[in-house]
């Protein structure tokens, strides 16, 4: 039987050590360390991060030529990107120590990008206190995988020609208007301020870059990142049948995962370590012998090939296989 979890001969059952405990979380003082929020860092963060998706539309929008917008389009990507998973940072209480200052800040990094923070949270939330249990609520995305090639193909184009995007704008207006919930209002409001002010200045094509993008590659972009961290795992108290574990490549830290959501392991051992330090809490992991390379993916390429029943890992009831339950094709 094809599966995305790893087999118990690659789980081995090392901690606790002097530092992690029974289940990988830090031990006190490491874990103090760990949780440090370096304010005065994360403003300049954040800055970089409206400067690489608003900064990125109005400098096509000053260009104000066919392939400005189009590199705009492009980039955007990785700018709705950074926005969400800062306001991820954020969801998580992370961004700032000062909370009102931490969830002011996300609220400005989220609604551009369609995310309704608060109602994130406690949907965020849930899906870490049991990942893959019967509220995770993503379990249609992270599901039933291998799936056939096709079917991975499918997906991926529903995204990419704006099919996916549109249901979920669909979804926001649906939330605004017959649901009359906040967040989703003020969403709503936020990007007719925009579309205003583009208008205002003549350049309504700005807009246009902005939500086509957010419509078709960041989505694209999501669904990839999202199904490289949970698809087609299992409901465990061993965040290692929950959660995959792919070598970062400065590529896809760039692109695709920035702000070392990549690490995404470390962060569902403990949720409450900022992404600065997810690297560290990784390499604690892996000094430990609880995380080995059986488990680890070399690539997001292979990742995904293997969950498009490309090359998945495959039960055998032979103890002694020479492949074992080990990850096949690379």
């Amino acid at each position: 039987m094809a599966t995305m979890v790893p087999a118990d001969a690659d789980l081995p059952d090392v901690l606790p050590t002097d530092r992690l405990g029974p289940t990988a979380v830090p031990v006190r003082d490491l874990r103090a360390e760990l949780r440090r929020i370096p304010n005065a860092r994360n403003v300049l963060t954040v800055i970089g991060a409206f400067l690489q998706s608003f900064g990125v539309v109005i400098a096509a929008g000053v260009i104000h030529t066919w392939w400005a917008y189009l590199a705009a389009f492009v980039l955007m990507t990785r700018g709705h990107a950074g926005l969400n998973i800062l306001g991820h940072e954020a969801a998580h209480r992370l961004l700032f120590r000062d909370q009102r200052w931490n969830d002011l800040v996300g609220r400005m990094l989220s609604y551009p990008t369609m995310q309704a923070l608060m109602a994130y949270r406690r949907s965020h939330f849930t899906h870490h206190r049991d990942e893959m249990g019967p509220e995770e609520p993503d379990a249609g995305l992270y599901g039933g995988y291998p799936i056939p090639a096709d079917s991975w193909r499918r997906k991926l184009r529903r995204d990419l020609t704006g099919v996916s995007g549109w249901k979920n704008l669909k979804g926001v207006w649906f939330a605004a208007t017959v649901k009359k919930r906040t967040e989703a209002r003020i969403i709503i409001a936020v990007q007719l301020v925009f579309v205003g002010v583009t208008v205002a200045v003549g350049r309504p094509l700005v807009y246009v870059v902005w939500l086509a993008s957010w419509m078709t590659l960041w989505k694209f972009s999501n669904r990839l990142r999202a199904i490289a961290e949970h698809g087609g795992m299992e409901r465990s108290k061993d965040r290692r049948r929950t959660t995959h574990v792919i070598r970062q490549s400065r590529l896809a830290r760039y692109w695709m995962v920035p702000y070392h959501t990549g690490w995404h392991l470390a962060h569902h051992v403990d949720m409450g370590v900022p992404w600065r330090n997810l690297p560290a809490l990784h390499d604690e992991l892996v000094a430990s012998g609880w995380v080995t390379p059986a488990i680890e993916y070399p690539s997001y390429r292979a990742f995904w090939r293997a969950c498009s029943a490309g090359a998945p890992r495959v039960r055998v009831d032979d103890p002694d296989h020479p492949t074992g339950n080990s990850y096949l094709g690379v």
